[in-house]
């Protein structure tokens, strides 16, 4: 339905309520319906919108096309927003310096543990602590047992060494990772020093042994590491060094005493500064360690528990 207004009123009209009014005839101009009546509203609320001329007046600051006033309304100042509280991450143990330190605390775990095993059953409940140096390739003595190295089992012990340094050598310097290119040459190669070591035996009239079980599965299970996962070979390949290190000096002095005559293996010995040659080794470990996932360190954790394990059962082979 449309509202018909004089051009002028329409005009002014347009002006107040924004609509776009068409004109049907020369003196009268039609709009919608729903305008017409707010007009008409407007008119009939305010009598004095009429000049003395009977013109009508608009303030178009004071007009309103709704019929009812707007209530000024006060914007609410927002709540502040409440950011929830980071939390953190509690560290391993040693995590801050690096992997090889983590590692370090599983194998004085794994000592302590096995002390307390050793103090209960002999009724001794004293803890007992560890240090750096401590590993599973130590002196039977360390664990309980009699040492009384024999011939056979210390050549056992030499074969089935020369089997698991010789894996760990021709990985690393066969495969195509990336990661294992910076483990060669690092001074710690024990292959070399072996074999020169089971050439003297057989020079002595000693048979050589083929390599056993302890040996031969380990050999196996870090050539299948290799492939699967290099931090987790990595982490084999220092604990097998850092062992040998830290307890063979200790094997070094009582099997050259008691089976030698004084006699010290090349095994044992190293050109240069063993404890810096492991140092290099563990600060490139490290430096890989720091783009390793939280995922990968925990498995290595978990292997280095696994090779201590290991190099313990080959170790035992000298008093069997």
């Amino acid at each position: 339905m449309l509202f018909s207004a004089s051009p002028a009123t329409a005009t002014t009209l347009s002006a107040v309520t924004g609509v776009c009014f068409r004109n049907s005839s020369s003196r009268f101009v039609s709009f919608p319906y729903e305008a017409g009546l707010q007009f008409q509203e407007t008119i009939a609320k305010n009598p004095r919108s009429r000049n003395g001329n009977g013109f009508l007046v608009f303030c178009c600051s004071n007009f309103s096309i709704n019929s009812t006033s707007t209530a000024t309304t006060t914007t609410a100042t927002p709540a502040p927003i409440l950011r929830k509280r980071k939390r953190y991450r509690k560290q391993y143990p040693g995590e801050s310096k690096g992997i090889v330190e983590e590692m370090r605390f599983v194998a004085m775990k794994l000592r302590n543990d096995d002390a307390k095993k050793k103090n209960s059953s002999n009724g001794n409940d004293d803890d007992t602590n560890c240090d750096e140096d401590s590993s599973s390739e130590s002196s039977p003595d360390d664990r309980g047992d009699t040492w009384q190295p024999s011939m056979e089992g210390f050549l056992k012990y030499l074969v089935d060494s020369k089997l698991v340094f010789q894996t760990l050598d021709r990985i690393v310097d066969e495969s195509d990772h990336v990661a294992y290119a910076h483990f060669r040459k690092t001074g710690l190669e024990r292959t070399e020093g072996l074999l020169k070591d089971l050439e003297w035996f057989s020079h002595q009239d000693i048979a050589i042994p083929q390599p056993g079980t302890p040996g031969v599965s380990y050999a196996k299970y870090l050539e299948e590491l290799a492939e699967k996962s290099a931090p987790l070979f990595l982490c084999h390949f220092y604990n097998i060094y850092f062992a040998h290190i830290a307890g063979g000096q200790v094997i070094t002095k009582q099997v050259s005493e008691k089976l030698l005559e004084g006699r010290e293996l090349k095994f044992f010995r190293w050109e240069g500064d063993a404890q810096e040659l492991l140092k290099g080794v563990r600060d490139k470990l490290n430096k890989l360690g720091e783009h390793w996932s939280r995922d990968d360190k925990n498995k290595c954790l978990k292997e280095a528990a696994k090779s201590f394990r290991f190099s313990g059962q080959i170790v035992r082979l000298i008093i069997l």
